[in-house]
């Protein structure tokens, strides 16, 4: 779980959601979620369809954002939840006792209540300012010190989300996160595998920190 990719289109420079998919597999992503969250569900559930057959011949997880039934149609390995979405046991019941299942928190008591909801790992964010979301500093920016407190609170893997690119991608992990998700520092490269091999790289380097 080291990088993570979240995808969206109208954050990929023109591209398609299925061409920077595979040059961050050939970057060596770790993870990859489905998200483009203004497309149809139709839409979604076809991409998605296209998006398994190419991280299952790479050997990386699919995850699909918020929507259980596409995750299920997909045979996606997981889902990941939002504040909106489905509690996790209710995801759990749809998709399985192996299905990966993540939880988007931004607080230590959220991330606790994920974890005794048997979440297997944790989105925690937004760390820094994203360009992703139309909302203020103040409503999104957690910072390091909340990611270390939650890194120390929980047992489960977690991942920073928010305004991450491969220049601060080191202070999260070294801060306690496993790895990085993020959307434009990958799919708004010019080299989208290249900006993969920089966060991987980052996140070494900040295991190196600790």
């Amino acid at each position: 779980m080291d990088t993570y990719l979240v995808t969206q289109s109208t954050l990929s420079e023109a591209r398609s959601t299925v061409d920077v998919v595979s040059a961050a597999l050939e970057g060596g992503v770790d993870v990859v979620q489905l998200r483009e969250k203004n497309v149809p569900a139709c839409e979604r559930y076809h991409l998605a369809r296209e998006l398994r057959a190419m991280t299952a011949d790479a050997g990386v997880p699919l995850v699909v954002n918020d929507r259980v039934d596409i995750a299920v149609a997909v045979d996606a390995d997981g889902v990941h939840l939002g504040d909106d979405d489905v509690p996790v046991d209710v995801a759990r019941a749809q998709l399985g006792p192996d299905a990966i299942i993540g939880r988007s928190v931004s607080t230590v008591a959220g991330a606790k209540a994920a974890e005794d909801a048997e979440a297997d790992y944790l989105g925690v964010g937004a760390v820094f300012v994203t360009s992703s979301k139309q909302t203020t500093v103040e409503q999104t920016e957690i910072g390091l010190e909340t990611v270390e407190a939650v890194a120390n609170a929980v047992s489960i893997p977690l991942v920073g989300i928010g305004g991450i690119s491969a220049e601060n991608a080191a202070d999260v992990v070294a801060a306690g996160a496993d790895g990085v998700a993020v959307i434009s520092e990958i799919t708004a490269a010019n080299d989208p595998a290249a900006a993969t091999r920089r966060l991987a790289a980052a996140v070494e380097s900040g295991r190196t920190q600790r």
